[in-house]
């Protein structure tokens, strides 16, 4: 059975006092004083970081592949319902010890995950669902953490001096965020520049990276005991219990692998579901998707991203998976939860010796729709 849900839906099932914030966020009011607020406050934003001389956000010195012209990605927008800032960031985080987050998270609720030299921090996708964006500073690092709950992708960015925003347009289904700095646009799953309405042609650059864990509150939890976790308290009058779109403990509504897109694809690739779960990872010279059940089954896949052979091992403590440089074309297996290459020697599945490459948990029909020319590995 298909699911049919719209994204008029979910922001009419918001119009109330009781979940206000969700996705056209406030702190009290009406949702038209939100809107208000919200765009007198990105007016506000964009005026500030002028006037203060802001830097744009961090960049890569190679440039990601896009599936198409910056230009045409613009043209491509659609607008999501809320307004630029309508679904508002979380600005002025706050964190709650592993024991008071277990009194209102489940074991199996999906958290985003973020383990860094000194710190380990966990972002429920019960209230990132509510704010696409958490801006928070990391191990001494400014970062945003981001989520698009019509791709299933949790992705992280390192931020610089400004702080990102939700711009209210989609493509492709995927969140379009905003830098304050610069107003630029910069598609999620992209993480590259495009021209917005707000700026000129930007330089095509992509953002600085670093991995999001898409895993459970038990996993995490007891992989890292001494995690902090994104506290309900964030100033906004939002319901965090509940999902406007759905639930995935048990998987429901929007996130059923039956149901519909909320906008038009880009993808027109029927190798898998549209809303299989893939790990996917991509570097100038193309793009490589692993299904995530596959690599679950197999343990270890080996593959190519353009003409480069890459190795991908599953993680079973996380369930999560990992992508590597495999110059060597080293043949790797499974043996007792450990990676063994032909020599015998082991390895962890996070740590083989290539070089790890950014990888993510995203739907398929997203993934294929920004990269059409995508290798993909599935269940023999």
């Amino acid at each position: 059975m298909v699911t049919t849900l719209t994204r008029r839906a979910v922001l009419a099932a918001l119009g109330t006092g009781s979940v206000a914030g969700c996705l056209g966020g406030s702190r009290g009011g009406s949702a038209g004083d939100a809107r208000e607020r919200a765009a007198n406050g990105s007016e506000r934003n964009a005026t500030t970081a002028s006037s203060t001389g802001a830097r744009p956000p961090p960049t890569t010195e190679e440039r990601l592949p896009l599936p198409m012209q910056p230009g045409e990605i613009r043209d491509q927008a659609v607008s999501g319902g809320p307004p630029k800032d309508g679904i508002p960031s979380i600005d002025d985080p706050s964190f709650v010890e592993s024991e008071t987050a277990s009194s209102w998270l489940a074991p199996g609720d999906p958290v985003f995950g973020v383990a860094a030299s000194g710190e380990t921090k966990a972002y429920p996708q019960s209230i990132l669902v509510s704010h696409e964006i958490c801006n928070d500073v990391v191990d001494d690092t400014p970062v945003s953490v981001t989520y698009c709950p019509l791709t299933g992708t949790a992705m992280g960015f390192r931020r610089g001096e400004t702080t990102f925003g939700v711009s209210g347009r989609l493509v492709n289904n995927n969140l379009i965020m905003y830098d304050r700095a610069t107003e630029t646009w910069w598609p999620q799953v992209l993480a590259t520049a495009v021209p917005g309405p707000w700026n000129g042609d930007p330089t095509v650059q992509s953002l600085s990276e670093f991995r999001v864990v898409w895993t459970t509150w038990r996993r995490w939890r007891e992989t890292y005991p001494e995690t902090l976790v994104l506290s309900r308290d964030t100033g906004f009058a939002s319901n965090y219990d509940r999902d406007p779109y759905g639930s995935y403990n048990p998987r429901s509504g929007y996130y059923s692998p039956d149901s519909g897109t909320m906008f038009r694809s880009l993808s027109e690739d029927d190798r898998l579901e549209p809303k299989r779960v893939v790990i996917g990872t991509r570097t100038p010279e193309g793009a490589a998707a692993f299904e995530k059940e596959a690599l679950r089954n197999r343990k270890v896949i080996h593959g190519t991203l353009g003409e480069s052979p890459i190795v991908a091992a599953y993680e079973p403590t996380l369930d999560t998976g990992y992508v590597f440089r495999n110059p060597d074309e080293t043949r790797y297996e499974c043996r007792d939860g450990r990676i063994i290459d032909e020599t015998g020697e082991r390895h962890e599945p996070a740590a083989l010796p290539g070089e790890r490459l950014l990888a993510f948990d995203a739907m398929w029909f997203a993934w294929s729709g920004f990269y059409p020319d995508t290798s993909l590995y599935v269940r023999d």
